[in-house]
C-alpha cells in the first residue's frame, strides 16, 4: 500500500475507534472486494461469501479497538473471516441447528448513524417509482433492510429481531446495500 493511502487508512482506523461513520464506510469500502473475494475462492458460494464478508465486517467494527497499528489491517480482517469461516463449517458438521442468543452489551454496537450519509441524501433525493426500479435491482436481502429501514422505518434493533440477526450484521448490511444503490442511482443518471 502507498504510504499516503496507508496515512489515509490508519487515520480512518482512529476515527472508526472514535465512532465515526464515515470513516466504517471507508474501510467497509476499501476492504470489502478483498474479503468477499477471498471467502468467494473458499467457499465457492456467493451468498456464503457474501453472508461471510457481512459477519467479518460486523465483528471487525465491534471489536475496532482491539486492532494493534503495529499490524496490517487487510490481514486482521482476513483472519476474522477465516475464523468465522471455520466456526461455520464446524457448526455445519456438527449440524447444530440450535439457535443462540447471546445477551452483549448495547454499548458494543454503537456506530454512530445520526447524519444522513451521501448515499442516504442520493437515495431520498429520487423520485419514488424510479427508487423503487433501482432497489428491485439489488439482492433480495438487501432490497429487505432497505424496504425495513427507509419504508417501514424500522430501528436497528427493530430490524435486526426481524431478521433474527446481530444488530451489527444489520448495520453492515445496510451499510452495504446504501452503497449499492447510490451506485445504481449515480451509474443511471449518466
Amino acid at each position: 500500500m502507498k504510504k499516503e493511502n496507508l496515512t489515509l487508512l490508519e487515520t480512518h482506523i482512529k476515527k472508526a475507534k472514535e465512532g465515526k461513520q464515515i470513516s466504517f464506510n471507508y474501510l467497509l469500502d476499501t476492504f470489502w472486494n478483498e474479503i468477499y473475494n477471498f471467502q468467494l475462492k473458499r467457499t465457492q458460494n456467493e451468498y456464503e461469501a457474501e453472508d461471510i464478508t457481512i459477519q467479518s465486517f460486523s465483528r471487525a467494527f465491534d471489536k475496532i479497538n482491539t486492532f494493534k497499528e503495529e499490524y496490517n489491517f487487510k490481514t486482521w480482517l482476513i483472519q476474522i473471516s477465516k475464523n468465522i469461516h471455520i466456526d461455520l463449517l464446524r457448526k455445519k458438521n456438527a449440524s447444530i441447528q440450535s439457535k443462540t442468543t447471546s445477551n452483549v452489551d448495547e454499548s458494543v454496537y454503537k456506530i454512530i448513524d445520526d447524519n444522513p450519509t451521501p448515499e442516504d441524501k442520493l437515495i431520498t433525493e429520487q423520485n419514488l417509482d424510479r427508487l423503487l426500479l433501482y432497489i428491485k435491482q439489488l439482492k433480495p436481502h438487501y432490497q429487505q433492510v432497505i424496504n425495513l429501514r427507509y419504508f417501514q422505518e424500522l430501528s436497528y434493533k427493530e430490524i435486526a429481531e426481524h431478521l433474527n440477526e446481530p444488530i451489527n450484521n444489520v448495520k453492515v448490511k445496510l451499510l452495504r446495500a446504501r452503497k449499492l444503490l447510490s451506485e445504481i442511482i449515480t451509474s443511471a443518471k449518466r
